[in-house]
């Protein structure tokens, strides 16, 4: 990871005023205090966005929201009311508490993001300099735009051309916090993530950085874009971008060469990983009340969905490298891409093998999305016991893609994503709770959550239909 350098002082400066501002429920509308150091040169910039304790994370409320996994009554018994609630699809999740962490430390990457684009515009080219700024300039624009992106996933309604559009997220595009927030449309919000990616390819480095995997580079540019274009159901363009990265790397793990006894098998800077990222509560560090189900210690109170584990073959490795078995009916993740137990929000190859292949079944290519599944299955099984997938038609094709998406991509807080993209395609997955018998019908309105009180109280924006 890359390190904070000599500019700690300044960002760890930015980050209490940010933090300060969430606390007291004003980030998006308060100006920053006159004091604040204001980063002027490129080192500084560049420290801005090294700092992990704020980019790096993405929301967890959507995997929690999601299928992948369920809660004995004893445990969620116990949960936070705002956890519990999350896990049934409450209409009210937040029950009047702000501070909402899964929409804060977004936007403070976008704040941050924001600054150094800013300061970026203020500085004149020096020829000596050109290749950092470039490279700055880039990582700004793919990090304000991940952050837009995992805004949307939660607190607006998945985009359908075909549906009324009015309810997207706020975009801030300048580091002024005295411009109040307002909603975009869904729309306007995705062409925002899609422009701040394009621009991001434009200036970020080509090459995959051997250390540094928190910093941005047009491969990861394009795994991004192709995640996007695939939550849009943009198949034939989410192909595209995906074998854009991949025809430049296309790296698998062997997961033959993992060690099955290790607590997490796979280490942080891995082969497959392209953009490192965690779910936002494994880093952090502030004495806030933030959400935990999905913290690392708390798995061994969790279930994976039986479905999903019954799934896995004998000889599939997937099994082994990212479960606990304990018996006699115990099932949680080991951790993922990150090297520690706690789960991977981040972009690797492995998914955009996933993207390529739905793009191609979706496109009739039944072919290649089968050679794309069998290159990543052979990369999962005991060696030389894959059979290969053959199928007789792009339907069968597609289905057998969509399984493997579940198994290879569960706990990478995707399926949230895909729940609302799939049920709009016609599946018609109906979610359902053991505790209460609680109940999440096929695009229900309850699939974009609702925004934080504060942030309603404080805008004056429409909350989401609930």
């Amino acid at each position: 990871m890359a390190p904070l350098s000599t500019m700690k002082r300044l960002v760890m400066l930015l980050a209490v005023i940010v933090l300060e501002q969430s606390c007291r429920k004003q980030f998006l509308d308060t100006k920053p205090s006159s004091t604040l150091v204001v980063p002027t040169t490129l080192s500084q910039l560049q420290a801005l966005l090294d700092n992990t304790g704020v980019f790096g994370l993405v929301p967890t409320l959507g995997e929690a929201s999601a299928d992948n996994y369920w809660f004995p009554n004893d445990y969620w018994n116990g949960l936070d009311p705002r956890e519990k609630n999350a896990y049934v699809w409450a209409p009210d999740i937040f029950t009047g508490q702000g501070g909402q962490l899964d929409w804060n430390i977004p936007y403070q990457q976008v704040y941050y993001a924001n600054i150094v684009l800013d300061g970026l515009s203020a500085l004149q080219n020096n020829p000596d300099s050109i290749s950092q700024l470039r490279s700055l300039k880039g990582s700004a624009f793919f990090l304000r735009a991940f952050a837009f992106y995992n805004v949307a996933q939660l607190f607006a309604p998945p985009y359908d051309s075909a549906r009324d559009n009015s309810y997207g997220i706020p975009l801030r595009l300048h580091a002024d916090v005295t411009v109040p927030s307002k909603r975009s449309t869904v729309w306007q919000t995705y062409q925002q993530i899609i422009n701040d990616l394009d621009s991001a390819a434009f200036f970020l480095p080509a090459t995959l950085p051997n250390n540094y995997r928190n910093r941005p580079n047009w491969l990861a540019g394009q795994a991004m874009l192709a995640r996007v274009y695939l939550s849009m159901r943009d198949y034939r363009r989410a192909r595209a971008a995906a074998d854009a990265a991949l025809q430049s790397y296309s790296t698998l793990i062997d997961y033959n060469t993992l060690s099955l006894t290790k607590g997490v098998p796979i280490i942080t800077l891995n082969l497959e990983t392209l953009y490192q990222a965690s779910f936002l509560s494994s880093a952090i560090q502030q004495n806030i009340n933030f959400f935990s189900v999905l913290v690392g210690g708390f798995y061994p109170n969790t279930r994976v969905d039986l479905t999903l584990i019954q799934s896995y073959e004998t000889n599939d490795l997937r099994r082994l490298v990212y479960f606990h078995f304990k018996p006699p009916d115990s099932s949680y993740l080991k951790g993922s891409y990150t090297g520690t137990n706690f789960p991977f929000g981040g972009l690797a190859t492995d998914e955009l093998y996933l993207i390529r292949a739905e793009g191609a079944a979706r496109a009739g290519d039944a072919a290649s999305a089968m050679q794309d599944i069998n290159t990543l299955l052979r990369n999962r099984w005991k060696t030389d016991s894959f059979p290969g997938y053959t199928v007789s038609s792009a339907q069968e094709a597609l289905d057998t893609v969509l399984l493997e998406r579940r198994k290879e991509l569960a706990f990478r807080g995707l399926r949230w994503t895909d729940l609302r993209r799939l049920n709009l395609e016609g599946y018609n997955i109906t979610l359902t709770r053991p505790q209460n018998k609680d109940t999440l019908y096929p695009n229900s309105n309850l699939y974009a959550l609702p925004i934080p009180p504060d942030v309603i109280t404080l805008s004056g924006m429409a909350q989401n239909p609930r």
